[in-house]
């Protein structure tokens, strides 16, 4: 059985085929190259195509996906459909038309397993959400069950923040921080007093 990755892990190369909504074809995904390109990287599994939850989510992630590209940001969805079920269902659902970024095909579980996700019950992928930076380490996750969808919204104030610090390594970004707002410094002066801190 695989070992499953740890939050500060390195991601090992992954390949995986995809449906490419923008060219309404069919390709492959390399974590190689992604890496190569110096690009931050999001896999957002989902259970499956033509449920009901799932297309909520991917809408609203859809709503985000430029603002994350102009991150220097890929996202990939990815479920253990196949990329064949993932065009049928990009193409039947209205709430996936604004869906640009590539449907990964996880059939095999291989990728759900890798990160943790897989559900040996249902053969489906919990809801894992999963931030890589772009050395390739594993840095974020936040899984949830089948029926609670996530927040795009607080998925881009995750990247943000990240994104930030690997620019600030010295700093940390308290409670609901968003991009802009005053961070934190640790240290022996406010231990104890980080309420004076964030005047």
């Amino acid at each position: 059985m695989t070992e499953c990755l740890s939050i500060g892990q390195m991601v090992p190369n992954i390949e995986i085929e995809v449906y490419d909504p923008v060219k309404g074809d069919f390709g492959k995904l390399s974590f190689e190259d992604i890496k190569g390109r110096r690009e931050w990287l999001i896999f957002f599994f989902y259970p499956a195509d033509f449920t009901f939850v799932c297309p909520t989510e991917l809408d609203d992630l859809a709503d985000k996906y430029k603002e994350l590209k102009d991150l220097g940001c890929e996202v990939v969805s990815v479920s253990t459909d196949t990329k064949f079920s993932h065009m049928a269902w990009h193409q039947s659902e209205k709430l996936l038309s604004g869906v640009k970024y590539p449907m990964g095909a996880d059939p095999t579980g291989k990728l759900s397993r890798l990160f943790g996700i897989y559900d040996e019950n249902t053969g489906l992928a919990l809801r894992g959400t999963f931030i890589i930076n772009p050395e390739g380490k594993l840095i974020a996750s936040e899984v949830n069950f089948y029926n609670v969808g996530r927040n795009a919204e607080e998925l881009l104030r995750k990247v943000q923040a990240n994104i930030y610090l690997s620019g600030h390594p010295d700093e940390v970004c308290p409670a609901a921080w968003h991009k802009g707002e005053k961070t934190l410094k640790p240290s022996a002066k406010i231990v104890g007093r980080v309420y004076e801190a964030m005047k």
